[in-house]
């Protein structure tokens, strides 16, 4: 009899996929491979900028210098709080040049949710831009007794295009910054100005010696969304992040040098590795657009021409939803991957017919370092004739995926429970939180808290999260279930469902969605539409039309926010 020890998954895997692979120690690593090999390729373009890997790494190694000459030492801890743009990669290899642990930051977070981080990663270095600096950071780092450096940077600086897309609807376009530094007001809230240290620190400090990182030092604190509860710093080695970004190399088979387009976060985990450690991991380009709006997007797309990306579906929506989006726009991309968010199976569908080009699916925690399972280039995603589930795709070689009980035994091929993973991309455990370690991975093996099965052929399905099923009347209901079948709605734009209370069934269902452009359905007609192809247990009672669902910056609907707001 088959079991999950079998890996049926592997015969869903080509020769390159399968093929045992040997990932440098480090990103560091391989970006100083990609150094010698092609000083004067493109390493980073933003807008019109443009930066080989021998001007990147010059320029952090301005920053490793300016950081190990104020007492920043190997295993100090660094936040990086920016957005997509060439700043947020000069501060990361400058932390880890410098022997350091970068933190990186979700740089919509307001004072009340960095101050957590800050505390419990004892930050001792900040990189963020210069106006969250001026806006709330300065105070909170005032506020945490180990931080003692500070680098702001603009989003204006090195790019010299004039739109104000760039810093999002409403913003008021400024000139580039000349790098001058930050106005010392005490002597824990003097900010200097990344690019000016990046260009003038190595001429006048020494840059460190090479730290030699090995694959079991931390490369990042990665703290978890907080979509459920106060967020945990996720320890992802360099071995993490290099093994994974070596499976996405070999599995992709995109050419040396290719383009890669940060459409994730840089800051989410799904972006730091499989676009930025996985494009240095092949000496490729990373081509950077600031942050998320569907507009600049399309026309970074036509300018770059980029063979690969990889973002959460809400972005996907927007792209396709855009007034001036063409096919044109998609027509470059070898691999373009979905990621951080559910997939439903309608979208795949309405974006290959409308753009031409196909999904592939994927599924990965913070603690897996991005993906642990994937659709592979060539195949699509099968749906389960049950449940109208998409699979979220198959293993990688050297991962075992089970699914298991409540007591943690192996179920059958088929059955639902919860999804745990071993392999060389499951991080070591939690930072500073050994009992959260041994409850979520004990002897090495992550437990996700999403429920799901899998198929004998190897094809993994996720339907929720443990925590999200909705008790009606003694029934489980799937928030997925109900929300893939909203998504066929051809108004629906976004939908999210939860559990609300009931007197009389304990819970029941509420959808909340938001509309495409010119669509006006009744809510009633939403709900009647679901009642057509869904139990009576599990259609929406109540569904909630909102102009928009509120998401984290990966792209992930929360839930949470909704329950509350329910």
């Amino acid at each position: 009899m088959t079991s999950y020890q079998d890996m049926p998954w592997l015969a869903q895997l080509n020769e390159a996929q399968r093929a045992p692979v040997q990932p440098p120690p480090s990103t560091l690593h391989a970006f100083r491979a990609a150094v010698r090999r092609a000083p004067d390729r493109t390493a980073l373009a933003y807008f019109d900028a443009r930066l080989s890997y021998a001007e990147t790494d010059a320029l952090s190694d301005g920053i490793a210098a300016h950081l190990a000459g104020h007492g920043f030492r190997r295993g100090d801890r660094a936040a990086v709080m920016l957005q997509n743009t060439p700043h947020f990669v000069l501060a990361l290899l400058g932390v880890w040049k410098a022997g350091g642990v970068a933190v990186p930051v979700n740089p919509m977070y307001k004072s009340w949710e960095l101050r957590h981080i800050l505390h419990d990663a004892e930050v001792a270095a900040v990189c963020c831009a210069d106006r969250t600096w001026d806006a709330h950071l300065r105070a909170t780092a005032a506020e945490t007794p180990s931080v003692r450096i500070a680098l702001t940077a603009s989003e204006w600086d090195l790019q010299t295009r004039d739109d104000p897309r760039v810093l999002g609807a409403g913003q008021t376009p400024i000139a580039p910054r000349l790098g001058a530094a930050g106005t010392s007001i005490g002597p824990r809230e003097r900010a200097d100005d990344l690019l000016t240290v990046a260009r003038t620190a190595g001429r006048i400090r020494a840059v460190p010696d090479d730290p030699e990182l090995t694959a079991d030092d931390l490369a990042l604190i990665s703290y978890t969304s907080g979509t459920s509860g106060t967020p945990k710093g996720a320890t992802n080695t360099h071995g993490n992040i290099s093994y994974n970004a070596e499976r996405q190399r070999t599995g992709h088979d995109l050419p040396e040098g290719a383009t890669y387009f940060a459409l994730a976060p840089l800051f989410h985990i799904t972006g730091m590795v499989c676009e930025l450690a996985a494009c240095i991991v092949n000496a490729g380009t990373l081509a950077l657009a600031h942050r998320f709006e569907a507009g600049v997007v399309l026309d970074a797309f036509l300018e770059h021409r980029p063979a690969y990306t990889v973002g959460p579906s809400t972005a996907y929506m927007a792209l396709m939803s855009h007034p001036d989006v063409t096919r044109d726009h998609f027509a470059s991309f070898q691999v373009m991957s979905s990621g951080g968010a559910p997939l439903p199976p309608a979208l795949v569908e309405t974006f290959r017919s409308r753009c031409g080009t196909y999904l592939h699916n994927g599924y990965g925690l913070t603690e897996c370092t991005a993906p642990c399972a994937s659709v592979p280039p060539g195949k699509e995603a099968p749906v389960d004739t049950l449940s109208g589930t998409l699979a979220v795709g198959v293993p990688g070689a050297d991962a075992v995926v089970r699914i298991i009980d409540e007591q943690g035994r192996d179920l059958p091929f088929g059955e639902q429970g919860e999804i745990a993973v071993r392999g060389p991309q499951v991080v070591p455990g939690y930072w500073r939180r050994p009992d959260a370690t041994a409850k979520a991975l004990p002897d090495g093996e992550l437990r996700t808290g999403d429920i799901g099965f899998m198929d004998a052929g190897g094809w993994l399905y996720v339907v929720d999260r443990k925590k999200d099923m909705i008790n009606a009347s003694g029934f489980k209901v799937w928030p997925r279930e109900v929300e893939d079948v909203l998504y066929t709605h051809p108004a629906v734009r976004e939908a999210a469902v939860v559990g609300v209370p009931d007197a009389y069934r304990g819970e029941s269902v509420k959808a909340y969605v938001s509309l495409r452009p010119g669509a006006e359905p009744a809510p009633a007609e939403l709900a009647a539409y679901c009642k057509e192809r869904l139990a009576a247990y599990k259609y929406p009672r109540v569904v909630e039309i909102l102009p928009e669902l509120p998401k984290t910056t990966s792209g992930k609907i929360l839930r949470r926010e909704l329950r509350h707001r329910a």
